[in-house]
């Protein structure tokens, strides 16, 4: 049902006609200001222009936090959540939408949301399909199949209720379904069984399973025959390099990456699965083709759709991009034809677009792979992927919307960076079709994905590029820098207020800050020496996100797919279907002929014994030895990684893990063999492992105090830059927005002072890959800026020395008999959040180590400062951003 708690609210959001993003940030500001009772009037964010002196940047409001803008075209219904489906009713009536954790109902003749009935397990990767009763069957993450009814007491906004639940193999994952032309049938994908089942919806019974590919996906019955299409790819056999995904076996190339992509043919005549035809990376999101024996199929890992044909089982590519010369990442995502015109719309995942494509003129005689011929783009929100129609409208669901705007719980129980706004829009046939209009979508297309400056950036260097005397970070690609080591530091899940919210100089909220410098006095010390970025922000939610973006610079839709439970995978280097076929950052720099050294980045560490916390610290301060197991599911990572280095685990104190770093760095430094590019991994400050919150934190600060004096004592330091940041800002508050985090640029010829340049994850990736005269990984991290303004040319070789810490690391919390009420209560909740894994929690306990962590650092009933929780919070009007009441967008 609609969220109890703002039941209007909800309404008025849904029913809002939106047709600018302007209108769609002022709404999102409105809900926060208004009463929940009252209807949000559209207005208009305006931000005046200020030259690079002054202290407050022009802050674009179109800017998502992986720096792309969004001005979607037609009408758009946000609403919170994550949709990852769309289908509309045989009737027209009913828009039924697959969220995350929900079905929602939207009224498509009245344009609103009128229900949304919950799926408490979590919504599977796909899959929703209509019968000509309107009867809907939804596919969720608990191995069920649902069905909805319409009512017979059908009431306007309340049309539909469950009407059975049909239990298929247990934790085998069901994703696509579709109907046999009788409807006795549903043919379901069974992603973790990796087979497709017969489900007789008369019985609820499976009354038999075919086996395909790894990962079935999508499904299209043309005829007696029924295309599966596996992400996958085909089953391994001897000889194939595999990695596990989700207990099976997957074919990898060297790098770890899924490398196989195949489409599955079942005769149900004969009850045999009578082909696996190869396509390329990800087949996902089928259609039916133009011809009743062939479909088309979305490659999303390879920005490509292929054309399948059921006779000959060939299968022809078109390359499905803005401009067909940028690097992967459009990553198609969804594909619908249009009969009548017979045309296809294909989402553009990573162009925010769709792109209306002839699939008969772009074919080349004799050709596998063509580039297809593209009638125009039209921009949507952020990440498409799911597309329908009807005789008037396209419809385009956005798995992210509008970005971290929703509001999904009382304000007294705050908000965070999973509070997802995603969005259904229509878009006229009619507009589609009028030249001009195409035209201007697609120029819109162009600018807001940054196409001239992708194809820029990844433009190979002139010869003479060499001849330019060497900068900290080149003009161009293949000018030398001064720069020849890259230490990269990840670490988990801090906001910027959390930690410099204390810091006058910057855009700071003083009331957020909960581990000031008396507990992090080493990123203070940096900050003010090196320089402070305050407009600097995480591309992605949560760890399973996070990692990719801070590693590969990118995250498939297959991942965006995934917040509906992770049922397949919480990946931390441990599945190879989630992986973008751009390959990761060490991968760049290993085909440079570069060094890599990693030093626990995706290790799962298990200690000894089940020793927890308290007993590590007492035989690491003793020095007693202790060997961790590693797991590291990458197996090229893991070739490149240090064996006495331990990754993940709450247990285990960052200090340890900086002196198991700092032998192998005096060995560099004895041997002048520092790697080129070094990843360190410091997970402490992701809090909630045996000791108090400030323990946690001082403990991460310290280990960054002792890296950095280390290389800046060494040898190696006038040649080195070390970049530290966050692998996401989940647990955290921050005034401006809930992706805002904190990154130090620590070099020689960092610049100091504050810097309020829009920079991200896919910045610093560029920027490591520039030093090293590399071109950028794919479009995402092509079309963000180099962090040039954090160098200047004259260097300062003045040593780092470390500060103490002014808390004991191994700080435990008090005994029981001296904990206040609300402190035991607090204890109790913790006790339930699990971290055994990186972020594998629920929003619930997301929230709850939230709380926890401001009550024990700021006491136990100091109230909990929702107002201020959330993305964007107050902090718009303190950006410059003003409501313009007097415009009518």
């Amino acid at each position: 049902m609609i969220n109890s708690n703002y039941p209007n609210l909800n309404l008025a959001l849904a029913t809002i006609v939106l047709t600018g993003w302007a209108s769609l940030i002022a709404q999102s500001l409105a809900a926060q200001a208004t009463d929940p009772t009252t209807p949000v009037a559209s207005a208009k964010i305006s931000c005046a222009d200020s030259s690079p002196d002054d202290q407050e940047p022009r802050v674009d409001e179109t800017r998502l936090p992986n720096g792309r803008s969004i001005q979607p075209a037609g009408e758009v219904m946000p609403f919170s959540g994550r949709p990852v489906d769309i289908k509309l009713s045989p009737d027209g009536h009913w828009l039924l939408v697959k969220d995350r954790d929900s079905l929602k109902v939207i009224d498509a003749k009245q344009w609103k949301l009128v229900q949304s009935i919950a799926s408490p397990d979590g919504a599977s990767l796909w899959g929703i399909a209509v019968g000509r009763d309107n009867r809907v069957y939804f596919t969720n993450a608990k191995s069920e199949l649902h069905v909805y009814a319409i009512s017979d007491r059908a009431e306007e906004n309340n049309p539909y209720k469950l009407e059975k639940t049909i239990t298929l193999a247990n934790g085998s994952f069901p994703c696509g379904i579709k109907l046999s032309s009788d409807e006795l049938t549903a043919y379901v994908c069974l992603s973790k069984s990796n087979s497709v089942a017969v489900v007789d919806l008369t019985t609820g019974k499976t009354t038999r399973t075919f086996d395909v590919g790894i990962a079935p996906f999508d499904l299209v019955l043309c005829g007696e025959t029924l295309f599966v299409s596996n992400i996958g790819g085909r089953r391994a056999v001897s000889d194939d390099k595999t990695a596990p995904s989700a207990g099976t076996e997957t074919v990898v190339d060297e790098r770890g990456i899924a490398n196989t992509g195949t489409v599955s043919l079942i005769d149900l005549r004969t009850n045999t699965v009578t082909e696996s035809i190869a396509v390329e990376l990800h087949p996902s999101v089928m259609a039916a083709g133009l011809n009743a024996t062939s479909v088309v199929v979305c490659n999303t890992n390879d920005d490509s759709i292929s054309l399948v044909n059921s006779k000959t089982h060939q299968a022809t590519t078109l390359v499905v991009k803005p401009d067909e010369k940028l690097p992967f990442g459009s990553m198609p995502s969804a594909i619908h034809l249009l009969v009548e015109q017979k045309l296809y719309v294909v989402a553009l995942a990573g162009n925010n677009a769709v792109a209306i494509v002839d699939p008969t003129a772009a074919l080349v005689p004799d050709a596998k792979t063509s580039p297809a011929d593209i009638r125009g783009l039209i921009p949507t929100a952020w990440y498409p992927v799911s597309i329908d129609s009807d005789s008037e409208y396209l419809y385009v669901a956005c798995v992210k919307g509008l970005g971290s705007r929703s509001i999904v719980r009382p304000e007294k129980e705050g908000r965070n960076s999973h509070d997802a706004m995603g969005t259904v829009q229509r878009i006229p046939l009619t507009q589609i079709f009028q030249a001009d209009q195409l035209r201007k979508w697609t120029e819109t297309v162009h600018e807001v994905s940054k196409v001239k400056q992708i194809l820029l950036a990844a433009e190979l260097p002139p010869s003479q590029a060499a001849d330019h005397p060497p900068i900290p970070i080149p003009e161009q690609l293949g000018q030398p820098s001064l720069l020849r080591h890259v230490i990269y530091v990840i670490k988990e899940n801090r906001t910027f207020d959390q930690v410099f919210g204390d810091v006058a100089e910057a855009r700071s909220e003083p009331e957020l800050c909960i581990f000031p410098e008396k507990i992090t006095p080493n990123h203070h010390a940096l900050a003010r020496r090196f320089g402070i970025l305050d407009n600097y922000y995480c591309n992605g939610v949560l760890s399973a996100d996070g990692h990719s973006w801070a590693t590969e610079g990118n995250v498939t839709p297959y991942l965006e797919r995934a917040f509906g439970g992770f049922a397949r995978s919480y990946s931390f280097g441990d599945d190879p279907i989630t992986y973008s076929s751009s390959g990761f950052l060490w991968d760049h720099i290993l085909a440079a002929g570069l060094s890599f050294r990693n030093f626990g980045e995706m290790d799962y560490a298990t200690p000894p014994n089940g020793m927890e916390y308290q007993a590590i610290w007492e035989a690491y301060t003793n020095d007693r030895p202790i060997e961790f197991k590693q797991n590291i599911g990458i197996e090229r990572l893991r070739r490149y990684s240090s064996r006495d280095y331990p990754g993940w685990n709450m247990v285990i104190p960052d200090v340890l893990r900086m002196d198991r770093f700092l032998n192998e760095f005096r060995e560099f430094e004895k041997n002048g063999t520092l790697p080129n590019l070094t990843i360190v991994y410091l997970p402490q400050d992701h809090l909630g492992g045996g000791v108090t919150s400030e323990a946690h934190m001082a403990d991460n600060d310290l280990a960054i105090g002792r890296l950095v004096a280390a290389v800046s004592n060494s040898k190696f330091w006038k040649e080195t830059a070390i970049i530290i940041n966050e692998d996401d800002p989940q647990n955290g508050y921050d005034h401006i927005d809930g992706h805002r985090s904190l990154c130090l640029v620590v070099s020689p010829y960092s610049r100091p002072g504050v810097n309020s340049n829009f920079y991200n994850q896919t910045s610093v990736l560029r920027t490591i890959l520039h030093i090293f005269g590399l071109p950028p990984m794919n479009q995402q991290d092509a079309s963000m800026p180099l962090m040039s303004d954090c160098f200047q040319p004259i260097a300062d070789l003045t040593p780092y020395t470390a500060v103490d810490a002014n808390v004991p690391l191994n700080q435990a919390g008090g005994y029981v008999e001296e904990q206040s009420s609300a402190e035991r209560q607090w204890r109790t909740i913790l006790a339930t959040v699990p971290i055994e894994r990186t972020g594998l929690k629920t929003e619930t306990d997301e929230d709850n180590l939230n709380r926890f962590v401001w009550h024990e650092v700021r006491g136990w009933d100091v109230p909990y400062p929702a107002e201020w929780v959330g993305p964007h919070a107050r902090g718009l009007t303190k950006l410059g951003l003003k409501l313009d009441p007097t415009d009518k967008d």
